[in-house]
């Protein structure tokens, strides 16, 4: 599997297009905003967009997913279920940012545990990893060793827990139970930030370091 990263929106939102090399087909995850420089950069790497594809429900990552989906005929795909109220919630959400009017809108699919995406030959499985949101989810490519990890895990730090329905508590129980065992080696494109490692988060993210491990 490969990946190509947008930044988007003032959020510095990192939207992704990933894509399998064998059958060029491609997913676009979390169009948060930018439509237009999401489909230019698409159409310079060349792929075939088959599917939008959310791990959460905030605003910067989804504002863009309808225009997106729209623009390629293709289904939206995620996250799970108990993001719809934020997906519901989207035009209060743009107007307490002072940000452009965002409709709502359902999925075409939720997404929940033990799920598998395709995209071209590739497969995606599904991790729910809430905290965050109650409805986060979390992408894992295991034969590449790869994950697309939202607003659960950065580079030396974790999503906020201060939005409706979000707790630290959950947060940190989805990251040591559900994304740490998964090996030291995974590689995760987070949604804002640089990239990293889940063995370097594990030594060293402060968030991480506050009680005995559980993994």
């Amino acid at each position: 599997m490969k990946y190509h990263i947008i930044p988007v929106t003032a959020f510095s939102q990192n939207c992704s297009v990933i894509y399998c090399p064998k059958t060029n087909q491609a997913a676009v995850v979390d169009p948060g905003g930018d439509a237009e420089k999401i489909k230019a950069e698409v159409a310079a790497l060349g792929v075939n967009i088959t599917q939008v594809l959310l791990t959460h429900g905030h605003l910067d990552h989804v504002g863009a997913a309808a225009d997106v989906a729209a623009h390629y005929q293709v289904p939206i795909i995620g996250p799970h279920k108990e993001d719809a109220f934020l997906l519901d919630g989207l035009p209060e959400q743009a107007r307490r940012f002072g940000l452009e009017h965002c409709a709502a809108f359902t999925p075409d699919t939720w997404l929940a545990e033990g799920d598998v995406v395709k995209v071209g030959e590739e497969s995606l499985s599904v991790l729910e990893c809430p905290g965050h949101t109650p409805g986060h989810i979390v992408f894992i490519n295991d034969a590449a060793r790869f994950a697309v990890s939202g607003d659960v895990i950065f580079k030396g730090g974790v999503g906020r827990s201060d939005f409706p329905r979000g707790s630290h508590e959950d947060l940190i129980h989805s990251i040591k139970t559900k994304l740490l065992p998964l090996g030291d080696d995974i590689v995760f494109l987070p949604g804002h930030g640089p990239m990293s490692n889940l063995g370097h988060e594990r030594k060293t993210n402060p968030f991480l370091q506050d009680e005995q491990p559980i993994w």
